[in-house]
């Protein structure tokens, strides 16, 4: 997730809706309502695999849909946009607006900030490089990213950036893909550790609230954090976000194409992820949701980035992997699916069985687990670029499930024993790692879905 966490407060006297389901999801046009009651959809465009066929029970639809549009009438947020899918069956639905201004309903094809889940999908890019054999999980990064061989190593979280010593072992792809890098948010208990304040002072933007984006184009931005020591040994910890900035110039270094056009080529080109991108053309403006953050002290509700205005509006300096694409619930569903389909999707192969196994597979020790709870919770490990199931750890339910949450009010999630994948994009930030209400209420009433 962004590291912004961050609350709103304004109600919305009437709710829109649109829903559309199918084996193969289809848009469908709005259905309105406006007291957001849950109304059948009418399929848009016909087609292979247009067939509406939305077939959760309709009890567990209904409830699903209430729970949801409490959240818009209580004025936690404008609008939100669910996709759930299980078994070939899809159902997906928006309620509310774009934003508190707006009064047209929100469209299941409205483009939101997906924050860290980026990191997923950047993931996938590099595992389809590895699976190309450009690359191995065991390989140094030197050789692509020499800016940061013979690494220095803080003595303690505390010291001064000159109080190191060498680092162990070389950085590998595996520790960027995992988390273990050696580099990321920690928590202190108060003033900012040196280490901290340096990351901030060379505007590298990975400890801290993305926003602004960092000015630096990709050679500009590794050459800075190359100026900096590690805070721990590489592979000993897991420590969020930074790896996933550096995991992304690897990427561009390694297939010598921007990280945009890798993507395009090896993931969203091939799952039709047309709206996936890491910024929003004019002609899609009016697509793109406003993003709400809270105010800590009070949970008054303020404009994060518009739409005219926005951070999004052109292609930043540097695409970054950790959290800066935006997207929508059926581009996501495109991806989800390919992931639990063993890298396939309708039959195109994007990633082989084996990476996809590799990536949803816990990757970290019961020590790592232990000290990496507040993000991943007690029943969480991590993977590849994402979260999963902790080795060992119980089973059911998608919030045990793979997956990943963005800061900015996003989550998906597969539970790979029923096969339920539920996909969440919201336009209010997070204020902690742990799940907000909205997410926990979506996970339970999606899981009734299948438990019906």
């Amino acid at each position: 997730m962004v590291t912004n966490m961050v609350m709103f407060v304004k109600s919305r006297e009437s709710l829109g809706l649109m829903v559309w389901g199918s084996t193969c999801p289809q848009p469908v046009l709005p259905a309105t309502s406006p007291h957001g009651r849950r109304e059948p959809g009418v399929r848009l465009g016909a087609g292979e695999g247009s067939k509406v066929s939305s077939t959760f029970p309709a009890e567990g639809l209904d409830h699903l849909h209430r729970v949801l549009a409490g959240h818009i009438e209580r004025g936690s947020m404008p609008g939100l946009a669910i996709l759930v899918a299980a078994g070939g069956r899809v159902h997906a639905e928006s309620i509310g607006t774009s934003s508190f201004d707006e009064t047209r309903p929100l469209k299941t094809d409205a483009i939101f900030r997906i924050a860290s889940l980026t990191k997923p999908v950047v993931a996938a890019a590099a595992m389809s490089l590895i699976d190309d054999g450009q690359m191995g999980l065991d390989d140094s990064i030197d050789h692509w990213l020499p800016e940061l061989t013979n690494r220095q190593v803080l003595r303690t979280l505390e010291s001064e950036l000159d109080d190191t010593e060498p680092a162990r072992r070389a950085i590998t792809v595996d520790d960027l893909l995992s988390f273990r890098m050696g580099f990321g948010i920690v928590f202190g208990p108060g003033e900012p550790y040196p280490i901290q304040k340096a990351e901030a002072e060379l505007g590298l933007k990975t400890l801290g609230p993305p926003w602004p984006p960092t000015p630096w184009t990709s050679d500009e931005w590794i050459e800075r954090f190359a100026r900096l020591p590690l805070m721990r040994q590489p592979g000993d910890m897991w420590l969020y976000n930074t790896s996933a900035t550096v995991l992304g110039i690897l990427v561009e270094r390694v297939a010598g194409l921007p990280l945009e056009t890798v993507l395009r080529e090896r993931i969203l080109g091939p799952l039709g992820m047309e709206d996936t991108a890491f910024s929003v053309p004019p002609d899609k403006w009016d697509r793109l949701t406003t993003a709400y953050s809270p105010d800590p002290e009070t949970g008054e509700l303020s404009v994060l980035d518009g739409v005219v205005d926005s951070y999004w509006s052109k292609p930043p300096s540097l695409p970054d992997a950790g959290g800066w694409l935006v997207s929508t619930i059926g581009d996501y569903w495109a991806f989800a699916q390919m992931m639990a389909e063993g890298g396939v999707r309708r039959g195109v192969r994007v990633l082989s069985g084996e990476a996809v196994t590799q990536m949803t597979t816990d990757r970290l020790t019961a020590q790592q687990r232990r000290e990496s709870a507040l993000f991943l919770g007690d029943d969480g490990g991590w993977g590849l670029g994402l979260r999963v199931p902790a080795a060992g750890g119980p089973g059911r339910g998608t919030s045990t499930g793979y997956g990943w949450d963005g800061g900015t009010g996003t989550t998906w999630r597969t539970d790979p024993t029923t096969g339920l994948t539920g996909i969440l994009f919201t336009q209010r930030a997070m204020t902690s790692p742990a799940a907000p209400q909205v997410f926990t209420d979506f996970r339970a009433a999606a899981d009734r879905l299948v438990d019906e």
